[in-house]
């Protein structure tokens, strides 16, 4: 099991567009190499239809997950007009992806709060409509996840820690940045190095 991560950081609507578009190529090369790929979590963009990021959780066999997901991780480079704003000149948009084992619990320990609620969200009859979902909070923080997308209260239990586990990781790599400012310029150095995988036009064909 692994988790990918596409994320379009700072970047305008048309970087989320991207990542949704990345998503369905995600998938599609997850069902030829035989890996379940199951969303997790998801931040949708500005422009319905768009994702400002989405994490994946890839299962398979014999390490298929693990070469899937390093295809998706770097800067990733989409190449289309912008169909938001006609008057753009720009056809470049970066995206970014990551991949990572997820941890079985919070690195410092710290107590947990389970709390069982009803699924919610878009779905239809493919949510969960018991009270299976399972929001947990990291006391000590106070930072919350809601997990929904198993069936039962104890996956979504051990995989909100996981998540929470993730998270309070990341918090702690951006506590350790000097500021602001130098994470954003992080993430405008990734986009000029040369990316791992190339896309253009609105049906993102890989260059």
């Amino acid at each position: 099991m692994i988790w990918l991560q596409l994320s379009a950081n700072t970047g305008p609507a048309e970087c989320c567009l991207g990542v949704a578009k990345a998503l369905h190529r995600v998938l599609a090369e997850a069902a030829k190499m035989g890996v379940t790929a199951s969303v997790i979590e998801q931040a949708d963009g500005p422009v319905p239809g768009t994702l400002r990021s989405i994490l994946l959780q890839l299962d398979g066999d014999q390490g298929q997950e693990v070469l899937l997901a390093r295809r998706w991780c770097g800067s990733l480079l989409w190449v289309h007009p912008s169909p938001y704003r006609p008057q753009c000149r720009r056809k470049n948009w970066f995206l970014h992806g990551g991949a990572w084992a997820p941890l079985d619990q919070p690195e410092d320990g710290g107590e947990i709060r389970y709390e069982a609620t009803r699924a919610s969200g878009p779905g239809g009859q493919h949510v969960n409509k018991t009270d299976s979902a399972i929001r947990a909070t990291h006391v000590a923080s106070g930072l919350t996840v809601k997990v929904q997308s198993q069936r039962s209260q104890h996956a979504n239990r051990k995989l909100a820690a996981q998540l929470l586990a993730s998270k309070l990781a990341g918090l702690m790599e951006d506590a350790n940045a000097t500021s602001r400012s130098a994470r954003h310029l992080r993430h405008h150095s990734a986009e000029r190095g040369n990316a791992v995988r190339s896309f253009e036009g609105t049906g993102f064909i890989e260059r």
